[in-house]
């Protein structure tokens, strides 16, 4: 029994932190072999580490998109699909957002054709890998919702491009505001 009492322990001390949302930062390999380049994601191959997943379930997507990487080529930015915008290191999906991507499902629920590609972007600050990371939740945070929405999951693929495609480059916080966004691109059947 006491053995079993320490087993207990440990697995409590393990799972606090989880627990407690302090994973909310990005694991990373000392392997630089397997890091992403910059401006790539490992669509669904990467493991993002965040035990905290917001109400849209972005920590442990359900929803997986599309197996195969897409090819950002082959997508083209529609006006009709609007970006959002996210606060600093997070995610989350804002009330002004929701709206926005509740537009977007209704355009893309009454255009089945349409396959959707989301880029996740961050702003300048803090490192490559971090950005990266966050910049894949915010991606498929809005995946998640669109889903949540009746689109379907196998017509909307993810990619992560950090800090590498700054809408601004100014150093403020207006212009970092702009670079935090999930941007939509279409490529029609």
């Amino acid at each position: 029994m006491k053995h079993f009492s320490q087993i207990a322990l440990v697995l409590m001390l393990v799972a606090a932190p989880l627990l407690a949302g302090c994973a909310m930062t990005p694991s990373t390999t000392a392997d630089s072999s397997s890091a992403p380049s910059p401006g790539v994601s490992m669509d669904g191959g990467r493991a993002v580490g965040s035990a905290a997943a917001d109400r849209y379930g972005s920590g442990g997507s359900t929803a997986q998109g599309n197996a195969a990487r897409p090819n950002p080529k082959e997508f083209t930015a529609k006006t009709d699909l609007r970006d959002i915008r996210f606060e600093f290191d997070s995610y989350e999906i804002r009330v002004e957002d929701a709206q926005v991507l509740d537009q977007n499902a209704d355009l893309m629920k009454a255009n089945p054709g349409w396959k959707v590609l989301i880029e996740g972007h961050a702003d300048q600050r803090g490192t490559t890998d971090y950005n990266l990371a966050l910049s894949e939740r915010r991606a498929r945070a809005s995946m998640n919702y669109l889903v949540s929405r009746g689109v379907r999951s196998n017509r909307i693929s993810v990619i992560s491009y950090g800090k590498e495609r700054p809408m601004c480059n100014d150093a403020s916080e207006d212009c970092w505001s702009q670079n935090r966004r999930a941007h939509f691109a279409v490529k029609a059947k």
